[in-house]
């Protein structure tokens, strides 16, 4: 099975927030992951849900440019449910499945677990960009 890499290499907010580590796991299967720190949680103590979205959004989007042959993609919608937490020093691992891809847009679904149980669940639609040379 492929080794992770990470895959926030350019400045940006995943970037300054930790990264995040990418693998493909088959053509329609991918997975990602990220340690929590102090930096991630909120007033409660545990992971904030902004960077879970974040994290979803920055992994889910990873998996629909791969799964559009290197296209650049654009989210449309994420919907998220957050069912359990994380907190510090915790390793977030990301699951993400293609249910859908047509010539213009991907369907994917997408699970966050900690410790193997779920604690966030996603469902999205990326746009495919056609850039013109």
């Amino acid at each position: 099975m492929e080794k992770f890499k990470q895959i926030s290499l350019q400045p940006g907010f995943m970037k300054h927030n930790g990264g995040v580590f990418f693998r493909n796991i088959s053509e329609n299967e991918y997975e990602f992951k990220s340690k929590i720190n102090e930096n991630h949680l909120n007033a409660a103590g545990i992971t904030h849900g902004g960077y879970l979205s974040a994290l979803v959004d920055a992994g889910s989007g990873t998996a629909a440019h791969r799964s559009a042959d290197n296209a650049p993609c654009v989210t449309i919608s994420l919907d998220l449910k957050f069912i359990g937490a994380s907190k510090v020093g915790d390793e977030i691992i990301g699951n993400v499945k293609v249910l859908k891809k047509t010539k213009t847009l991907i369907f994917l679904f997408c699970e966050l677990k900690c410790d193997g149980k779920i604690i966030t669940s996603a469902s999205g639609v990326w746009k495919i960009l056609k850039i013109k040379s």
